[in-house]
């Protein structure tokens, strides 16, 4: 068994925890390997465990009774899978797997919520995570009303980027097709006008950012506000990415450590 480290984890939850908690939810902890499509939470079944993203990207789907489907929000190490168990659901109508292989670190239910429910510096945290995936649920209507489809592709890549280890980001025409609710021929038109102002470089299966800035400028207003938030909310950044990034434009007070870097 892993001798798990509160240093060396790169899940940004389990960083911000207080090293108590963290010691008292490292003997139940498994490391799990997390393949392409292990569903992390299956809709309309009891979940049985949480799982901190170390590696990878988790798409949360919405299904509609008709079976329409499409993402709503993304999980990488910035957070959990398995978080409505804070809000005292055990299920949700929302399928969460994984588009992007990685590992995980999964905690039974019982011993989670046991912590949660006696802690609560953690209880706040993982409340404060609650309240900041909404808001990024809320940004993504928001972007889906509001900004064109270059913008939205753009604010997805961004998204990714921060949840992701380095500059390759292994995304399908499909998968880009499912977060922006839209025909894979549309992302490869969308696609085609990025790498045309040398933002990205698309081939088959893997988009690569050239230039971050870029894509900062054309996604706009639509992105930067909820990642700046998980920062005063949480107390570190989403990703290394934001450090020196456009999220200084969101001087918002960090309410663990006083302001936000800048």
């Amino acid at each position: 068994m892993p001798a798990f480290s509160q240093a060396t984890v790169s899940n940004r939850l389990l960083k911000a925890l207080a090293p108590e908690a963290f010691e008292w939810l490292r003997p139940e902890m498994t490391a799990i390997d997390l393949g392409l499509k292990y569903v992390v939470v299956e809709a309309n079944e009891p979940t049985l465990q949480v799982c901190f993203i170390e590696s990878g990207l988790a798409s949360m789907v919405a299904v509609s009774s008709d079976d329409e489907a499409v993402e709503v929000g993304h999980v990488g190490r910035e957070g959990l899978g398995g978080h409505h168990v804070l809000l005292m659901t055990e299920t949700t109508p929302n399928r969460t797997f994984m588009q992007v292989a990685g590992t995980g670190i999964a905690v039974p239910i019982e011993h989670f919520l046991s912590i949660v429910d006696d802690h609560k510096p953690t209880r706040d945290l993982l409340l404060r995570y609650v309240h900041s995936a909404s808001l990024q649920l809320a940004h993504s209507a928001l972007a889906n009303a509001r900004y064109s489809m270059q913008e939205r592709l753009a604010r997805w890549l961004l998204m990714c980027h921060d949840r992701l280890e380095g500059d390759n980001l292994a995304l399908t025409h499909e998968f880009l097709g499912m977060m922006l609710g839209v025909r894979r021929a549309g992302v490869t038109n969308e696609l085609h006008i990025l790498e045309g102002v040398h933002a990205i470089k698309s081939t088959r299966g893997n988009v690569k950012i050239l230039d971050r800035q870029k894509l900062q400028d054309i996604a706009g207003g639509c992105y930067g506000l909820p990642e700046a938030e998980y920062e005063r909310l949480i107390g570190i950044p989403m990703s290394h990415m934001h450090r020196g990034s456009s999220h200084r434009i969101f001087k918002l007070k960090n309410i663990n450590n006083g302001p936000a870097s800048s």
